[in-house]
């Protein structure tokens, strides 16, 4: 097949499994199209059957501002038009699924027929998406698609909640590529972080209030009084200037490193021992697997898809939103029991394993293969 995607070029999570996605499918043969405006942060080197088209995103004196989705349209007509794809994968509902939908009925006028997927990933729904400004055109976008996916039950049922949904949703979860996300011996690594052997424990985030990224540092104050450890704050935001505030008040500093935005994350959790995710809402929690993956244990709360990854007193636990004295107490058990840590370490990543690529990748193209038969 010749498949299309559209998608956020950023490293939040929609972006990352898009990109992933495309290139699992391009691995199992099929030319894989990236549409967007930069390209994705995960697409690196040259991969066999990948192509990226950049849209032009250049301003005239006319737009206050840069009518992209205008820009993106036109983009897929001719990237569908003349590379002949045969079916086009949007992620992300805002503006995607509706900027699909016109690209669709420009070609149709032209005797060209190209169905889209439109997979739902999470704050297009949870928050972008109900908003009163965006909630009719999300709702249109997601009817007007030949099929819908969501990345987990809980999202699923949100959407389904928040708007008035007649389109199916068929839940297909986020995945991860264990030829990348694996625990590797990186010792030399580990020492110069944690120079006395202190427990490293890690927090990955685009650091925005959704991500409650100031009750990690809450939460790793009262882990730090009782256990010596090290706190890798890795990604970058909103909200990095105040959590970097709040070290300065606490006197946290020389135990917490802010890294921003790495592209090796693996190589970070391969050397962590705890991951803690405090957010507010998670359609899913791809940050949480890929630590899983790592075998890193999860201290998360039960936000959203959250409790469909970290299994409670599995592979970690769970806490309420915001209960920060409690998620430290969990922490403390987990790290200073070296025969618990190491059995949530090998549950979390069994518990990876469920959502391994090579089981996810199938159920998409087996989607592909329905929508086009039924064409």
């Amino acid at each position: 097949m010749k498949i299309g995607i559209v998608c956020y070029p950023t490293y939040g999570g929609s972006g990352v499994i898009a990109t992933e996605l495309g290139l699992g499918l391009a691995r199992n043969g099929h030319e894989v199209h990236f549409i967007t405006y930069k390209k994705p942060a995960r697409l690196t080197g040259f991969h066999a059957n990948v192509y990226y088209h950049e849209v032009d995103t250049q301003s005239y004196p006319l737009f206050e501002f840069t009518p992209y989705e205008t820009a993106l349209a036109s983009k897929l007509t001719y990237v569908i038009k003349y590379e002949k794809l045969d079916i086009l994968h949007v992620h992300y509902a805002i503006p995607h699924a509706s900027v699909a939908y016109l690209a669709k009925q420009i070609l149709k006028k032209e005797g060209i027929n190209i169905p889209f997927i439109t997979t739902l990933h999470g704050t297009d729904i949870t928050l972008v998406g109900n908003d009163s400004t965006y909630s009719p055109l999300v709702t249109f976008g997601i009817n007007e698609s030949d099929a819908v996916t969501s990345v987990s039950e809980s999202l699923k049922k949100a959407t389904q909640i928040s708007f008035d949904i007649t389109n199916p949703i068929e839940v297909i979860p986020n995945f991860i590529d264990f030829a990348r996300f694996q625990r590797k011996n990186k010792d030399h690594f580990r020492k110069f972080i944690a120079p006395t052997n202190e427990k490293i424990i890690i927090h990955t985030s685009n650091f925005r209030k959704v991500k409650r990224v100031e009750d990690v540092l809450y939460i790793f104050g009262l882990i730090s009084e009782k256990i010596p450890s090290k706190l890798l704050m890795v990604g970058d935001g909103p909200d990095r200037a105040r959590c970097e505030e709040i070290c300065r008040e606490n006197h946290l500093c020389d135990n917490v490193t802010f890294l921003g935005k790495q592209d090796a994350v693996e190589e970070l959790l391969a050397v962590s021992d705890l991951f803690l995710m405090p957010s507010e809402q998670e359609s899913f929690g791809l940050a949480a697997l890929e630590a899983m993956a790592c075998r890193v244990p999860v201290v998360s709360s039960n936000a959203g898809g959250l409790p469909e990854v970290n299994e409670q007193g599995v592979t970690g636990y769970l806490c309420e939103i915001g209960d920060i004295v409690n998620m430290a107490q969990r922490s403390i058990e987990i790290l200073s029991d070296e025969e618990k840590l190491l059995e949530f370490s090998n549950n979390a990543y069994r518990k990876a394993r469920e959502f391994d690529l090579v089981k996810i990748l199938p159920m998409y193209e087996n989607l592909y293969h329905r929508v086009l038969m039924n064409q």
